[in-house]
C-alpha cells in the first residue's frame, strides 16, 4: 500500500478498485532511450524467446501455435512468425495495470471467448495450449519496432479484461469473436499510446502476451524465466542499435521453468 497512489483501504469502496488500484506517480521509472522498450507489467517472466515460424514455447515439453494465439487470423500471424515474444505472468499480489513498452498506435483489437483456466506456472506447465483455449484480448500497435501484439489473457476469476480506451471489453462475454479498426494516427477517433502509458488492466492475476516482428529487436540478456518484473524497466532495444544473438535466444526456448516453482 505504500506504493498506492491512494494509501488508505477506506478510500476503496469495492474489492475490485482495490485489486486494480493505481501507482503514485513516478513510482516506477520508465526507461530512456527512443531504442529501449521497458516491461510492460509488474509480474514474473514465464517465458521468452524466438517464435519458432508458429510455435510458441509455454512450458518446457509443449508449446502452442501462434495461429491458434491469434484466433487463426494468417494474416496476422505471418507478421510475427520466426519473430520474439514474452510471456510476463500477474499473480493476485502484483499490480494489475498494464502499460506500454513502446509508442504505439492501434490498429486492431480482437476480444477472443474461452475458457477461464489458471494461468499460474505450474497449471502453464501441465495444461497444454492453455493461452490459445483462454479467453483474450489481443491488440495490435504500429510501432517504431514494426507491429507489436499486447495480447490480455483471462483467467480463473478475472472479472473484467479493461482497456483505456474501450472500458470493459469482456462484461458480456457473448461467445463469439469481436473485431475493432481504429484509423491512422491524427485521425478522429485514433488512438496512440505513448511509451510508459497505461494500456489496459485485470481484475485478479493474469498474463500479458508480447509479440514482435522478426529482427526488430534484441531482447534484455538478463530477462530469464523466473526473472521479476516491474513496469517501466528495460524489456528490450530496437535491433538498429544492437547485434541480435540468435543462438542465445534459442537457448532462452531450452530453459525449464518447473525449477522457479
Amino acid at each position: 500500500m505504500n506504493e498506492a497512489k491512494e494509501s488508505k483501504l477506506s478510500a476503496y469502496s469495492t474489492f475490485n478498485d482495490f485489486f486494480t488500484r493505481q501507482l503514485k506517480e513516478n513510482i516506477r521509472p520508465i526507461v530512456i532511450g527512443k531504442n529501449k522498450l521497458a516491461l510492460p507489467a509488474d509480474g514474473m517472466i514465464t517465458q521468452l524467446g524466438l517464435i519458432l515460424d508458429n510455435q510458441i514455447l509455454q512450458a518446457k515439453g509443449h508449446s502452442y501455435s501462434l495461429i491458434a494465439l491469434l484466433a487463426g487470423n494468417y494474416i496476422l500471424a505471418n507478421k510475427f512468425r520466426n519473430g520474439l515474444f514474452v510471456t510476463t505472468y500477474l499473480s493476485p499480489s502484483n499490480y494489475h495495470r498494464v502499460h506500454m513498452p513502446c509508442d504505439g498506435l492501434l490498429t486492431e483489437m480482437i476480444y477472443v471467448p474461452g475458457d477461464l483456466f489458471s494461468v499460474n506456472p505450474l497449471t502453464v506447465i501441465n495444461i497444454p495450449n492453455l493461452f490459445a483455449r483462454n479467453e483474450r484480448l489481443i491488440c495490435i500497435f504500429d510501432t517504431p519496432v514494426g507491429n507489436m501484439a499486447q495480447i490480455l489473457i483471462g483467467a480463473t476469476i478475472v472479472g473484467s479484461i479493461n482497456t483505456s480506451w474501450y472500458g470493459c471489453v469482456n462484461n458480456k462475454r457473448k461467445g463469439i469473436i469481436q473485431h475493432w479498426s481504429y484509423p491512422k494516427k491524427e485521425k478522429i477517433n485514433s488512438i496512440y499510446i505513448k511509451k510508459g502509458e497505461e494500456m489496459g488492466k485485470f481484475q485478479l492475476g493474469s498474463t500479458v502476451i508480447n509479440l514482435f516482428e522478426s529482427n526488430q529487436i534484441t531482447l534484455n540478456s538478463n530477462l530469464l524465466p523466473g526473472k521479476i518484473t516491474q513496469v517501466g524497466e528495460l524489456l528490450a532495444e530496437s535491433i538498429y542499435n544492437n547485434n541480435y544473438q540468435h543462438n542465445n535466444l534459442e537457448n532462452l526456448n531450452k530453459m525449464d521453468l518447473s525449477k522457479f516453482i
